[in-house]
This record gives structure tokens, C-alpha cells and sequence, in this order.
């Protein structure tokens, strides 16, 4: 088996038990990501508010992820992936090669695999400054709790 397959694997297990805590959040995503930054943090609150909204568990979500044209990487995709046990392997994940609008980090669609329901999340460039003062100033935990309790990192459709 490749050792990314091993990485899904442990993520489906440890995910499909249920709510993980924050230093498990932060122990996943420095695996699958390399490190654990702000961008981290928001894929994993945007896909959990997803799964709420939509009613799903884990393995229920389709994601598409479109990339802002001023977006420095898909790291919020990565938090997405963990959060709600999307995996481009399984095909329920997926970057689009077309951008975003302008102003965007980020336009993430997640459709329910049963139902169909949809919700499309926003997530708007202006946030990148707050992210990176969090990054450099604030450990892994900080930066978590920090994205957590903050207001207006995104809309939603």
C-alpha cells in the first residue's frame, strides 16, 4: 500500500468515530498538510458547519474546491478533507481547475452524496491578513481556538 493510501485509511478511521479534539485536529493536519496553520483550522470549521447544515457524517459530503485567483495554496482544502473524510481517491474530492471570482480565497461546494442538498461557502481574500498575523503570532492550539471563535471568515449559500 502507498503511503498516502495509509493516510487516508487512518483519517476515514479516526474521523468515522466521531468529534476529535482540538489537539487531534491539529495532529491530523500536520500530517496531511505538513504543519498546522490558520488556513488548516478554517477548512476544518467550514467543512464541520457543512456537515451540520447538511446533515451529514462522515463520507456523505462531494466537495469541490475552487481556489481564489490571488490564493496562495489549497490548504484550506486539505482541512476540508480531514473534516469531513472527502478524499480525491475515493472521488469525493475535488480541486477545480478553474479559479474562483476575484475577492476570493476560496468557493468550496459540498453536495450531499444521498440527499443532494448543497450549500456553497465564500470565503472572502480580506481574511488572509487576520490568518497570517495568527500564523506568526499564535502556536498551533492558539491558531485552532482563534479560527474557531472567529466572526465573518465566510458566508454561505
Amino acid at each position: 500500500m502507498t503511503r498516502t493510501f495509509l493516510l487516508f485509511a487512518l483519517i476515514a478511521c479516526a474521523t468515522a468515530a466521531g468529534a476529535q479534539t482540538r489537539e487531534q485536529w491539529i495532529e491530523w493536519g500536520e500530517r496531511v498538510h505538513g504543519g498546522f496553520g490558520t488556513l488548516i483550522a478554517l477548512g476544518i470549521r467550514v467543512g464541520q458547519d457543512a456537515q451540520k447544515r447538511l446533515s451529514a457524517g462522515q463520507r456523505e459530503l462531494e466537495v469541490t474546491y475552487f481556489d481564489g485567483p490571488a490564493t496562495p495554496c489549497a490548504c484550506v482544502a486539505d482541512g476540508v478533507m480531514i473534516a469531513v473524510s472527502s478524499s480525491p481517491g475515493q472521488g469525493t474530492l475535488r480541486v477545480a481547475a478553474e479559479k474562483a471570482p476575484a475577492g476570493l480565497l476560496a468557493r468550496i461546494v459540498f453536495r450531499h452524496r444521498k440527499s443532494g442538498a448543497a450549500a456553497v461557502y465564500r470565503i472572502p481574500i480580506a481574511v488572509m491578513p487576520r490568518m497570517a498575523e495568527w500564523n506568526k503570532t499564535l502556536e498551533a492550539p492558539g491558531r485552532y481556538d482563534a479560527v474557531m471563535a472567529a466572526d465573518a471568515l465566510y458566508t454561505v449559500e
